[in-house]
């Protein structure tokens, strides 16, 4: 499924915000543009959607500007990070089931990485497949994702653990705070430049017996699992899905129509019909994403309208200020006063 299909806690986000503040940053900084507020990171009733993580990833990725940022943070993922889908794994009987109940129900992950397993007469290797997002996210995205799934697999299986092989599709300069804390939970020295992202183990150890199996356990995490993603699937409609499908994409790459009908298993027609009976168009949830974007770059004073119109995939100032009036009826230099006045 597709990381956007679901609402997520506030976790990962309260992750990324303590990182963040480690290295000096403030909240509100890290916060800019989410549409979070500190307080909503404590609060265990809040569910936010993959868009506004992507915005606090996309202020910490610019705010630090460090090489393998997304492997240093990764490893700070554990179990408990996970509520009890990370319970249930480290409940199971087998590691065999906690990959298979780790796999059934990674929409509840903060994952952003399509996840799948593969089983050869030697290994057993979990591929990472990079979400459609903007280089820089997408390289942290695929860093985090990785690293945080080396760190559960240690969690899991205790002293067992052990990685044959590790591969990284990008390259990242070898940077000890990232490299010491993988080495920290048992990983091997990462190959650069390889053909995916994955993580390798001898096909063995699928038959180790987990230290802390409980059956009961398994069964309410199994079950909690189930109607938290129905619940979740339920309260999504056809609108809301393209909203996040749209805030997704790179900020330069305006999908059409047809491209969201795709990513959600629809023909046009039928994706046009859904959107009517909720009552508004494509054309109009496209304006109203892209609108909400460019007042975001335009409360940044340290970007001019060029570079925003750049920035948004525009041929020029010209084209991105007549798409702007036609979004909001005003000229982006008079929407850059209200945005820089929280009015976005």
């Amino acid at each position: 499924m597709n990381f956007w299909d679901f609402k997520r806690s506030p976790a990962s986000v309260r992750l990324l915000a303590e990182f963040g503040q480690e290295q000096g940053l403030d909240i509100a900084k890290i916060l800019a543009g989410s549409r979070l507020k500190a307080t909503d990171l404590e609060d265990p009733a809040i569910e936010i959607d993959a868009s506004q993580e992507l915005c606090v990833v996309g202020n910490l990725i610019r705010a630090c500007r460090q090489p393998g940022l997304g492997l240093e943070v990764g490893v700070r993922y554990n179990f408990a990070s996970y509520g009890l889908w990370g319970l249930g794994l480290i409940s199971c009987a087998t590691v065999a089931d906690a990959l298979t109940m780790a796999l059934r129900f990674i929409p509840l992950t903060f994952a952003f990485c399509r996840i799948s397993g593969d089983l050869d007469s030697e290994m057993y290797t979990l591929t990472f497949e990079a979400p459609n997002v903007e280089p820089a996210v997408q390289r942290f995205l695929v860093e985090r994702d990785v690293a945080a799934a080396s760190r559960l697999l240690k969690e899991v299986m205790g002293s067992d653990f052990a990685l044959s092989r590790f591969t990284l599709q990008h390259t990242v300069e070898r940077a000890p705070e990232w490299l010491d804390g993988l080495l920290r939970i048992g990983c091997v020295r990462p190959e650069l430049g390889a053909s995916s992202n994955s993580l390798s183990a001898d096909r063995k150890l699928l038959s180790v017996r987990l230290p802390q199996a409980n059956p009961v356990t398994v069964a309410m995490c199994e079950r909690a699992c189930e109607e938290l993603m129905e619940r979740r699937r339920a309260r999504l409609g056809t609108s809301e899905y393209i909203r996040q499908y749209l805030a997704a994409a790179p900020l330069n790459m305006t999908p059409d129509l047809h491209q969201a009908g795709r990513a959600l298993g629809l023909s046009d027609r039928t994706l046009k019909r859904r959107l009517q009976n909720e009552g508004i168009s494509y054309r109009m949830l496209l304006a109203e994403v892209r609108g909400r974007q460019a007042n975001q770059l335009l409360a940044d004073a340290t970007l001019s309208l060029s570079e925003i119109s750049e920035r948004m995939g525009f041929s020029d100032l010209s084209s991105f200020s007549q798409a702007y009036k036609r979004w909001f009826g005003v000229a982006p230099s008079v929407g850059r006063i209200s945005a820089r006045g929280g009015l976005t």
